[in-house]
């Protein structure tokens, strides 16, 4: 398609010459190990969003949650990903058999900086490390280990202009009806909806 204006940018130096040059002291913080700082942030982190992509390239990113330090830190370049219950269309795990690049961002709530890990990654079902990563009475269905090529701290700037940690200007809250949406699809009426949305509510409440 062919635009009558080409705003786009094509080579590195256009975009440099848009952006800038970091400063100077900014590549110090990135690390090809964790640092204390870093693993007691994934200690302290109760969520994360895991970015894969299969063999063409196609990309797929997946939030992953539980209790804080629910993400074990093996040593300073691995780390270990408890894979639970889900909706069973592992987009993520199987891009990981095709393609073993990822790339993870850690949030701790209140905290308006994140970690950033980039690296390998493997699935394991070794029944020592799921029993590890038990949680609510129930071993983890497979362990995604990741092998660190880079992680580093990444800064507030995202989170304060989003104020996404500032309740006091969170808009109400707008559930999201699967319901709805899959009883559109499949020509069912509100009964339809009404009985899906209890389903997941069940689910979400005795399936985790």
């Amino acid at each position: 398609m062919e635009h009558p204006a080409d705003y786009r940018i094509t080579k590195l130096d256009q975009l440099r010459a848009l952006i800038g040059t970091p400063n100077k002291i900014t590549p110090l913080k990135l690390l090809d190990a964790l640092d204390d700082y870093a693993i007691e942030f994934i200690r302290r982190s109760p969520f994360l969003v895991l970015g894969t992509a299969d063999a063409d390239g196609n990309q797929e990113v997946s939030p992953k949650g539980d209790t804080p330090g629910f993400v074990a830190v093996e040593d300073r370049t691995t780390i270990v990903i408890p894979d639970r219950k889900g909706n069973k269309l592992i987009f993520g795990l199987q891009n990981i058999l095709a393609n073993p690049h990822v790339g993870l961002i850690f949030m701790v709530p209140g905290t308006n900086e994140t970690l950033r890990v980039n690296g390998r990654a493997e699935l394991t079902v070794d029944p020592a490390l799921l029993n590890r990563l038990a949680a609510r009475g129930t071993p983890a269905t497979l362990a995604i280990r990741v092998t660190i090529r880079e992680c580093f701290f990444h800064c507030a700037k995202a989170f304060i202009r989003s104020h996404l940690w500032a309740a006091e200007a969170w808009p109400m809250s707008h559930p999201i009806s699967f319901g709805k949406m899959l009883a559109e699809k499949m020509g069912g009426d509100d009964a339809v909806a009404a009985k899906i949305d209890e389903a997941i509510a069940h689910d979400y409440k005795h399936n985790l």
